[in-house]
């Protein structure tokens, strides 16, 4: 039996609408996209096969939402948390329902969505140049949304195809996230060239990786280093004195909190 085969019978028999639902637990399984209560949106999520799974892994206390232009049909045996918004992902109008259904903002920087999800592909052509270019297209629409919606430390997947422009999405996107990873799942066919990208940890830090910034070191924390502040946002520097006010390299930064050291 082929993969596709072994794939498609297997979704027929335990009730998912998709054999690329076995494609999004292997992509948690490899990466740990989802938990207990955590909100994700699925982007394009026609016919509903990753909302399914996504139920199944946030719980009862998770939201899901299915976004696509296209109706989706009501899953048969609907958890509570799962939610549907039929619109244009890019469309402010659907962010702005996409929001209402979470419940808003949780903070000036931060969205009130933990995961995006994104299997969407273009249709295809047949010319490998031009759909590559456009699943790339696709991606850059849902990183667009992603980094509107997500909460600080949130992660972001979609499917690509693999190709000359995949190094540049990656480093468009990888500014963003503490660090992006290509990931293959087994359920993807054979012949494909189908990988996804998945960005973990969305940072909103008012600083980046290799900023110079002058800070006043307002505290030493447990560890020795100081504690200073940029817009409320901790950066630990070490080999300083609390009350010094100097200019820092930062040399780390996660989704709370950035390393940096004096430039002297």
């Amino acid at each position: 039996m082929s993969r596709k085969d072994e794939y498609y019978n297997k979704a027929k028999q335990q009730g998912y609408r998709a054999r690329s639902a076995y494609k999004l637990q292997q992509l948690d399984e490899t990466a740990g996209l989802f938990g207990e209560g955590r909100t994700v949106v699925d982007l394009g999520a026609a016919p509903g096969g990753w909302l399914q799974v996504a139920a199944e892994r946030v719980g009862e206390r998770g939201t899901v939402v299915g976004v696509d232009r296209q109706r989706i049909d009501p899953l048969d045996d609907p958890e509570p948390s799962v939610e549907y918004v039929r619109g244009d992902m890019t469309d402010e109008s659907t962010k702005i329902e996409i929001r209402d259904v979470v419940g808003g903002v949780d903070d000036e920087r931060g969205g009130p969505v933990d995961v995006v999800i994104s299997d969407m592909a273009p249709n295809m052509t047949g010319e490998y140049d031009l759909d590559h270019a456009r699943s790339v297209h696709l991606v850059r629409q849902a990183f667009e949304v992603a980094t509107d919606l997500l909460d600080t430390g949130g992660d972001f997947a979609a499917k690509v195809f693999d190709g000359q422009d995949l190094e540049d999405l990656i480093a468009d996107i990888e500014p963003e996230f503490e660090y992006v990873r290509e990931v293959r799942p087994d359920a993807s066919r054979d012949s494909s060239s189908e990988l996804y990208l998945v960005a973990k940890h969305r940072l909103t830090a008012p600083v980046r990786e290799g900023d110079v910034i002058e800070v006043t070191i307002e505290d030493i924390g447990e560890e020795g280093d100081g504690i200073a502040k940029v817009e409320d946002f901790t950066v630990f520097v070490s080999g300083v004195e609390e009350g010094e006010t100097l200019d820092v390299r930062v040399d780390d930064v996660k989704p709370r909190y950035a390393f940096a050291q004096p430039t002297e």
